[in-house]
């Protein structure tokens, strides 16, 4: 497990939420040098800690204007490796989960629309050996977007159970 001290999780933090950010500007408010800032970085991608990057491009603006998740069901767990071999010869779908719960799997696509959504539960997923069945809900909004906390500003546990006095 790759330690991350205060420094990193301050940097991490800033680029987290604006990938843009010049190192020289992250380098000023953590009040080191820019190589500094740079080096820590590079040792966060190569240990795996910071996984990708790149530009967010919103579906509707290429036409994508369902979003939809999807949970299936096979007919054997087994049968994972080979669905999500599958599933990856599907353009529209964007993420694949292995799911404890009433589905096996739990699958996000985009639809340009209800009839391309139809089409592609129908023609592509259902079709796929040991598919058994699927349940499909249509997201309205996305309200929330956002990486896990970095730092200690996440919310205190609340108990679950109120103690009697």
């Amino acid at each position: 497990m790759v330690k991350v001290d205060e420094l990193d999780k301050k940097i991490l933090e800033m680029i987290s939420c604006n990938a843009r950010m010049p190192f020289k500007d992250v380098a000023i408010e953590c009040g080191v040098s820019r190589a500094a800032v740079h080096q820590r970085v590079q040792h966060l991608v190569d240990a795996g800690v910071i996984v990708g990057s790149g530009f967010h491009v919103d579906p509707a603006c290429l036409g994508y204007n369902t979003c939809t998740y999807i949970g299936i069901t096979l007919e054997k767990g087994s049968m994972y490796k080979r669905v999500v071999e599958e599933f990856q010869k599907i353009p529209e779908i964007v993420e694949c989960h292995f799911t404890t719960g009433p589905y096996t799997m739990l699958v996000k696509l985009y639809a340009r629309d209800n009839a391309h959504l139809m089409t592609l539960l129908n023609d592509y997923l259902q079709e796929i050996d040991g598919v058994v069945s699927t349940e499909t809900l249509i997201s309205l909004k996305q309200s929330i977007k956002k990486e896990v906390p970095i730092g200690a500003q996440h919310a205190e546990t609340k108990p679950t159970v109120l103690e009697e006095a």
